[in-house]
């Protein structure tokens, strides 16, 4: 793993620090490369059931490496812009955000399930400030998460707004004070952990493949989805915990 994405395990935890504070967290392509090494990691390891990302220094991260895109070098891996805004890891992942989190920095977020922010976290897409488009998912993941003309306003005007203006319209799950956003999204992370891993990342995949979907398909395409958990051995070991009034030990497959 790159010294730019820091990793630890905090038990069933990964940890994804992006680490370039000298340049608030921005993402050139060595950082998306080591991004995308992370999100393998993650979906690669039986025993990491959720993932947390966050950004060293006080920001969580400022976008793009505007130096790197003056050389023409892009940000984007296989897995899309920072190393997985097209495919992020199919297990939960949390944003634990402090500082800024603006255009790509958002897009960031909104490529996880869940967002702990601290209570003067400012997030934002700049972007039209310099007359380019927010191409890293903003602009379609945004306007279905909160109301239409909110988005809207914040895409044309490149607008910052606060944690609190966020957690009002919904794509902000929980509020910390400031530094404190990491250790609030690791204790939300292991509220999530009493559950099957299994389960989770397939009622992950479900909600988001949903979008796609007409009623009348979504029962039979969420079927095979669904099926990963119903037939993996933390079923099994959930349904034996159960019957002995104890705690699962749930092993991710």
């Amino acid at each position: 793993m790159s010294e730019r994405v820091l990793i630890e395990r905090r038990g069933h935890i990964l940890v994804i620090t992006i680490n370039r504070p000298e340049a608030k967290n921005a993402f050139d392509l060595a950082s998306a490369q080591a991004m995308h090494a992370a999100m393998d990691l993650l979906d690669a390891e039986d025993g990491f059931f959720v993932g947390v990302i966050t950004g060293a220094g006080g920001t969580f991260s400022a976008g793009a490496d505007l130096k790197a895109v003056a050389r023409n070098e892009r940000a984007v891996t296989e897995r899309g812009g920072f190393g997985m805004f097209k495919r992020p890891s199919r297990k939960p992942l949390i944003a634990a955000v402090e500082g800024f989190a603006v255009g790509g920095g958002l897009e960031l977020c909104l490529s996880c399930d869940l967002i702990v922010a601290a209570r003067n976290a400012r997030m934002g897409l700049p972007e039209v400030r310099h007359n380019v488009a927010a191409v890293g998912g903003g602009l379609f993941r945004l306007p279905r998460r909160i109301p239409y003309h909110v988005a809207m306003e914040l895409a044309l005007t490149g607008g910052f707004q606060d944690a609190e203006f966020f957690r009002h319209y919904g794509l902000v799950n929980r509020i910390s004070e400031p530094g404190h956003a990491l250790a609030d999204a690791i204790a939300f992370a292991e509220e999530l952990l009493v559950n099957g891993p299994t389960a989770l990342a397939a009622s992950k995949e479900i909600m988001l493949q949903s979008a796609n979907w007409t009623d009348e398909e979504a029962w039979s395409r969420q079927a095979p989805i669904a099926a990963i958990a119903f037939e993996a051995e933390d079923r099994t070991e959930g349904l034996r915990a159960f019957a002995e009034k104890r705690k699962p030990v749930w092993r991710g497959r």
